[in-house]
């Protein structure tokens, strides 16, 4: 190793070093001291060759298991398989594994199982606006049994970086942009995936990732720079990431991309300091693919043995895909640049996880104990999901004062489908769905066509060959067919592929010549339903007189077609709250709800738009605000908005205490009252304001929501209970503390609420 590598280390040591500890951070156990004593006495018997072969996971190669796959695997050079879900070959995978080695270890089978497996369900970011732990578990659960059927052990979900660009495309994959929302999501879908019992039957582990600060990548362009300052990142970025690990997520995955500077698979400070240190997180650590050997590429290592040296010492266990690790370990603790202590940890984090899973006792898998595929009831808790994922955005006639939706199938006698993701089973499903089938998914046309009467008439033009075409031929047939429906419902929006890892836009309006389709059709005098089905917030602002709804679908899986069909037909009301906040226009990215106040926040009474400017005037501050002159400060659609087809009202906000101990527990309570003749779900969301803190804080935080079903023309109470814990930040020294001082706080339907209830925090 050069001297000048080693000298560039030492400093870097010293300067992540230095950083204050994190406070009320319990420790816990993640594994039974049963687990630690088992692994701990198989870990004594191995050589060093064999617990180097626990550092590995390597890329199936397909359906036939190779010679020299086996042979590794008999070496004990192999811990864990990634990519493989033929049952027949992870078996027999397994049984080599436990058969044919010295010491019998078996291996940890890993996929990417984000939304589902086959029975596939909406995007995290579409689960994300259902607001339901219950939802998102339900969803996790699933996806696990199914996996588990093909052999399938370990998963690389939930996906919890908070993310504000919408042209990231791994927002796609995301729980959105608070880390109130995403700690709680991200929880249940840890629950959904192991379970109580990591050695129950259908349980798999999970990872969160990817640790950290991902979601921050400059520009919104993947695996690119984040530059984070150390108190936004505890309290915004790293609070999800701690949830898992309190909950017990089996594993973590460093983030690909340089954090301040040190790319997060080589960050001490992050993995070995925060994750390990302050939070006694005891799972397995995997890189992401190649991100070790890629340490080089960022400039952080000279070649693989220093990448393997970086990653080692700022605590990876596990190198995905590439063999820096296999490679150089053995040399680097010859020349004592890590000591064989080190990797006997790693091996041991490793082995805890693969007894935890039960693979000692149960390597193989036996398809006939767990459910189905794509059962009814798994078809069923997809339609649910999709269902309450839809947000209604937009709701108002063109001619008429009674909004469109919901449709009224007795006097709809025609009704128009148009556009190419309206009968397209495979784009529906989303992103990273690699297991997931066309053939199971319910169309959006086919939905329609299962709930309308028989005697209405359904005809559909696709305008388009994808969502990118630019062809623009077919408009008028699409034209002839609205002018001549009572009704016309437009699919449009994203194919699946344009968002997801590597998938990022510069630009997120609709892709090709679909506005110029909503432009041309909007000259008809027949209402328009628009229906997106993306994988990311897109720029709508400039549709809006145009079309007289629009149902955000997201990307809604293999039950979208007839979710959104029942929405449609009133079926059900729409429920789905938006996770992130939905710009204006692209130059206000980033936007979201939780922005500091500034020196000179906008408001209304300082907003100067860029016409209202006159000719020549004088060279000062307009307005004197923080804002665009060529757009609203506001996003056009904020965090936490969501129509219904009932009307919501709030009544009797109070807090129990008006000054508030700190230390102590607190209630707010509410009534929540539906003044229509619609049955529905309301997702009643609690913000607060921190007014002066030791570092500023947000105009508004998320600390509580809770979806409630409100029957036609009746209300129900609500209650939040509360503790002044709930109330604590990172400070000026990022101490995790509740300061005392004046607060305000608002309950209502989303984050432009008004916080008019104020109260004390008091020593």
């Amino acid at each position: 190793m050069s001297t000048k590598f080693i000298q560039a280390f030492s400093n870097l040591k010293l300067n992540l070093e230095y950083s204050f500890s994190m406070s009320n951070s319990p420790a816990f156990n993640l594994y039974s001291a049963d687990i630690s004593k088992k692994a701990k006495q198989l870990l004594s018997k191995m050589t060093l060759d064999e617990k180097l072969g626990q550092l590995s996971q390597v890329c199936s190669p397909g359906a036939h298991i190779p010679d020299y796959l086996a042979e590794s695997i008999r070496q004990g050079r192999i811990s864990s398989v990634i990519n493989e879900v033929d049952l027949n070959v992870n078996n027999a995978l397994q049984r080599i594994a436990v058969e044919e080695t010295r010491l019998g270890i078996p291996l940890l089978i890993g996929r990417d199982v984000i939304h589902g497996f086959k029975t596939i369900f909406p995007i995290p970011l579409g689960q994300a606006a259902t607001w339901s732990p219950e939802i998102v578990e339900k969803g996790a659960r699933i996806a696990a049994e199914e996996s588990s059927k093909a052999g399938v052990n370990w998963t690389f979900a939930p996906m919890i970086d908070i993310a504000r660009d919408p042209r990231w495309g791994r927002i796609a994959e995301s729980l959105g942009e608070d880390p109130h929302l995403c700690s709680i999501l991200g929880a249940a879908m840890v629950k959904g995936f192991q379970t109580d019992d990591l050695s129950s039957i259908g349980s798999i582990a999970a990872c969160a990732k990817h640790f950290a600060g991902y979601g921050a990548s400059e520009s919104g362009r993947d695996y690119n720079t984040a530059n984070i300052p150390e108190n936004e990142l505890r309290n915004v970025y790293l609070p999800p990431f701690h949830q898992a690990a309190k909950v017990g997520a089996a594993s973590f995955m460093a983030s690909f991309s340089d954090l301040n500077g040190v790319p997060a698979t080589g960050n001490r400070w992050l993995l070995k300091q925060v994750l390990r240190e302050e939070w006694n997180y005891q799972g397995v650590l995997v890189s992401d693919w190649e991100s070790i050997k890629e340490l080089q590429v960022h400039g952080l290592s000279a070649n693989e043995k220093d990448s393997a040296y970086l990653a080692a010492k700022a605590g990876v266990d596990m190198e995905m895909a590439s063999t820096c690790y296999i490679d150089n370990m053995a040399a680097l603790i010859a020349e004592h640049q890590i000591d064989e202590a080190e990797v006997d940890q790693m091996v041991l984090n490793i082995l805890q996880m693969k007894f935890a899973l039960g693979l000692f006792e149960n390597p193989f898998t036996d398809p006939q104990t767990l459910p189905e595929l794509v059962n009814p009831s798994n078809r069923n808790a997809a339609k649910d999901a999709a269902q309450k994922s839809c947000v209604l955005l937009h709701n108002r006639s063109r001619f008429e004062q009674r909004p469109v939706l919901p449709i009224d199938r007795e006097s709809t006698k025609r009704i128009a489908v148009i556009g190419p993701l309206a009968n397209d089973g495979y784009e529906q499903l989303g992103t990273w769905i690699f297991d997931g089938e066309e053939k199971h998914s319910v169309t959006c046309l086919a939905g329609l066509e299962a709930l309308a009467n028989d005697s209405t008439g359904i005809v559909f033009e696709p305008v388009f060959a994808n969502s990118r075409d630019r062809d623009t031929q077919h408009f008028d047939k699409a034209l002839d067919l609205v002018n001549s429906a009572d009704v016309a419902i437009v699919y449009l929006g994203e194919e699946s592929i344009l968002s997801g890892e590597a998938h990022s836009r510069a630009n997120i309006d609709l892709p090709g010549a679909q506005p110029e389709l909503i432009d041309y059709l909007s000259q008809s005098n027949t209402p328009i339903v628009l229906v997106v089905l993306a994988g990311r917030p897109l720029i709508l602002e400039s549709l809006l007189d145009k079309v007289d709804s629009i149902l955000y679908a997201w990307h809604p899986g293999t039950m979208g077609g007839l979710a959104i069909a029942e929405l449609l037909f009133g079926e059900a009301s729409p429920s789905g709250k938006l996770p992130v906040s939905f710009p204006r226009v692209l130059g206000q990215i980033p936007i979201y709800y939780a922005q500091k106040n500034s020196g000179r926040p906008a408001s209304e009474d300082k907003y100067v738009y860029i016409d209202d400017v006159p000719e020549r005037a004088p060279q000062t501050s307009l307005g004197m605000a923080a804002t665009h002159l060529d757009t609203h400060f506001s996003p056009l659609y904020p965090f936490g908005f969501g129509l219904s087809y009932a009307r919501f009202e709030y009544h009797e906000v109070c807090i129990s205490h008006s000054e508030i101990k700190l230390g102590s527990a607190f209630e707010v309570s509410l009534i929540v009252e539906n003044k229509s003749d619609v049955d529905a779900d309301e997702i009643v969301q609690l913000y607060i304001r921190d007014l002066v803190g030791s570092v500023t804080r947000p105009v508004k935080e998320l600390k509580g929501f809770k979806r409630v079903t409100v029957k036609a023309n009746s209300s129900v109470p609500v209650t939040f209970k509360m503790h002044t814990d709930d109330l604590a930040f990172y400070d000026i020294c990022n101490q995790l503390n509740a300061e005392s001082g004046d607060f305000l706080l608002g309950v209502g339907a989303d984050s432009s609420l008004e916080l008019n209830i104020p109260f004390k925090l008091v020593k």
